[in-house]
């Protein structure tokens, strides 16, 4: 019986120990559950706390400058109102705030007429916008000519010719860039593509020709008041002169002049036109694709290395990969240049669709010429080329416009040397020189822009428009005549 009584007792003990040990645990775990959520939202209270501190502090640190700035920015502002506005961004903000391009017709001749008043006290920058073989280098001549001009011929050529084979739209933004130093008078960026710290005013391209490079104070050979062709052979005597006295003569002038061929789009110059120090003004010149065509024919061989630049476009990477097939090696040279000109047509079309658009940078500070017009109606243009620039005409100048459109022929055993040319046979020589099978292949490609520029195409000119242009050439060349004798 005690034995029982005593395994009763232990049993009693051991179940109630067991009771208390479930209790105990049971607590622990209550306690537990209670605990975790308070650490759950304490943690969570303490990351709220810090996005906000952080949040508060990237505020502060954005409103402290920006309260100091606009402080600084209202005193200008009332400082400014007590000042003139600058005349030069007057009149510039007065031309982009017209809404026609150049008046009815487009080619800013009466606009450039009705603002000769408010610009003509500001330095002018001309940029002769055209591709090769167009007249350029005539157009630009007659810049040349004026006393009041210094003028540059194709001065981004050493820029193309130190990165070949660097294809042309790479180019465009180092073309830009080098206009801008050059319309400002800083002829150092010459310095990056001449290979040289020593560079001269023979380095210039076209110096021989240059009549500000070629006339007094920097040359005794000419005097830049003078009407004329300068001759090369005598410029070449002229002792070269320090970039820096090139320099100091053209900020004597009251306008720039430039003119080049590598600009293949308008809208490059969009910076440059919208620059109020500027005052940029753009000259674009056209001509019969398929007079171009064939000058470029004849000039091939001079214009192969700029026609790949033109070709190795990324755009038109295929194509010019297409003319270094085998089959395509029998007449490579024709068939770059052949290749370039489809390109400068699309080139001409997204420029005059970018005109017809007109956008703001452009109104009324560009004009279109085309260079049948210039050189039929010589006097008459270039009239209307010296009031798109604010520049007066001289009856000298006049003379030498009719002389340089009389000569005697087109041929031309240098065809990059300005010289006098007969107008009637510039303008259709194409016709004898290149084969229907040349002729239609321009009319193709080109068929759009020959449309928007007003030029007929060949089974057109075989109902009499032909014989109807030469005959009002020939009466033309009578009235003038006269009116030399007289």
């Amino acid at each position: 019986m005690c034995v029982q009584a005593r395994v009763g007792v232990f049993t009693a003990a051991q179940a109630t120990e067991r009771r208390v040990l479930v209790a105990v645990r049971t607590g622990a775990a209550r306690s537990e559950r209670i605990a975790e959520p308070s650490a759950a939202a304490m943690k969570r209270r303490l990351q709220k706390k810090y996005i906000i501190l952080i949040v508060a502090y990237s505020v502060l640190l954005l409103l402290v400058p920006y309260v100091l700035d606009y402080r600084g920015h209202s005193a200008q502002a009332k400082h400014a109102v007590q000042q003139q506005r600058c005349p030069d961004l007057e009149n510039t903000m007065a031309l982009w705030s017209s809404s026609g391009i150049g008046g009815a017709n487009g080619n800013g001749t009466e606009a450039a007429s009705e603002d000769n008043g408010n610009r003509s006290d500001t330095k002018i920058h001309i940029y002769l916008h055209a591709t090769w073989r167009t007249g350029s280098s005539f157009l630009g001549e007659l810049f040349n000519q004026h006393p009041d001009v210094f003028y540059l011929y194709e001065p981004m050529w050493n820029m193309w010719q130190a990165l070949y084979p660097g294809d042309a739209a790479s180019l465009q933004g180092a073309v830009r860039d080098m206009m801008s130093s050059l319309f400002r008078c800083d002829f150092s960026v010459l310095r990056l593509y001449a290979g040289s710290a020593n560079v001269s005013t023979a380095f210039v391209f076209g110096w021989k020709t240059n009549k500000v490079i070629c006339s007094e104070p920097l040359c005794a050979a000419y005097s830049k008041r003078d009407v004329g062709l300068v001759q090369g052979d005598v410029c070449a005597r002229c002792p070269p002169r320090d970039l820096t006295e090139l320099e100091r003569e053209c900020r004597k002038y009251r306008a720039v002049v430039i003119k080049d061929v590598r600009v293949l789009d308008v809208g490059v110059l969009a910076p440059l036109v919208r620059d109020p120090s500027l005052n940029l003004r753009v000259v674009q010149l056209f001509r019969d694709p398929r007079a171009v065509h064939n000058s470029r024919l004849k000039s091939k061989l001079a214009l192969v290395r700029e026609s790949i630049q033109v070709l190795r476009s990324k755009k038109h990477a295929d194509r010019y990969r297409r003319l270094l097939a085998p089959g395509a090696r029998a007449n490579r040279a024709e068939n770059y240049v052949a290749s370039a000109m489809e390109l400068i047509c699309d080139g001409w079309l997204g420029d005059m669709m970018l005109v017809a658009n007109a956008p703001p940078w452009l109104r009324r500070n560009y004009m279109q010429i085309r260079y049948e017009d210039l050189v039929l109606r010589p006097v008459d243009e270039l009239r209307r080329l010296y009031r798109f620039a604010d520049l007066s005409v001289s009856p000298e100048l006049e003379k030498f416009v009719l002389n340089m459109t009389r000569g005697r022929g087109y041929s031309s055993d240098k065809p990059f040397l300005i010289s006098s040319r007969d107008a009637k046979e510039a303008i259709f020589a194409w016709r004898e020189r290149l084969n229907v099978e040349q002729v239609n292949q321009v009319e193709a490609y080109c068929s759009e822009v020959m449309r928007q520029l007003g030029y007929q195409k060949r089974n057109l000119e075989k109902t009499g428009f032909s014989k109807r242009m030469l005959n009002w050439l020939e009466d033309l060349e009578t009235a003038q005549r006269g009116i030399s004798r007289s």
